[in-house]
């Protein structure tokens, strides 16, 4: 091979979308258990957080492009999970906000950070290293984020 930089190998984007794949993969069956799919369970994290939102406040903490995040959401609503309303302040802003299903939802979802971190354990991947790999990727992903 003339390029050895490209080898698949030396790549470090395909390493993190492996990592990220594969992690994402982990929460299937913890999430089908709770009828979401791992970008609802990133949503309901959000509106857990702080409920009456904007959509481009769930698109920024997300770092989607709310055309991304609408479809996703309209589905949520469909769902009856989350509700979307004009702003009364701004018609141009939907507000989102969780449905009484969507509140209850957080008492199901409760066990899932802790069933994945012992899924993890059980694969040989300690508490030690996430812990050591969060800022690195809060690194990657804040300078790299587009502001």
């Amino acid at each position: 091979m003339p390029y050895k930089e490209l080898s698949l190998d030396s790549q470090v984007c395909f390493r993190l979308y492996t990592a990220s794949r594969l992690v994402t993969q982990c929460y299937r069956p913890f999430l089908q258990k709770i009828n979401l799919t791992y970008p609802q369970y990133l949503v309901m994290m959000i509106l857990w957080e702080k409920d009456n939102i904007p959509v481009s406040d769930i698109s920024h903490r997300l770092s989607l492009e709310s055309n991304t995040t609408t479809p996703l959401l309209q589905r949520m609503e469909k769902d009856g999970i989350i509700k979307r309303e004009k702003s009364g302040k701004d018609t141009r802003q939907t507000i989102v906000s969780l449905t009484k299903k969507g509140k209850e939802l957080e008492e199901k979802a409760k066990d899932v950070p802790y069933c994945m971190m012992e899924y993890l354990k059980e694969k040989n991947i300690s508490e030690k290293e996430l812990v050591t790999i969060i800022p690195i990727l809060d690194n990657i992903i804040n300078s790299l984020k587009h502001k």
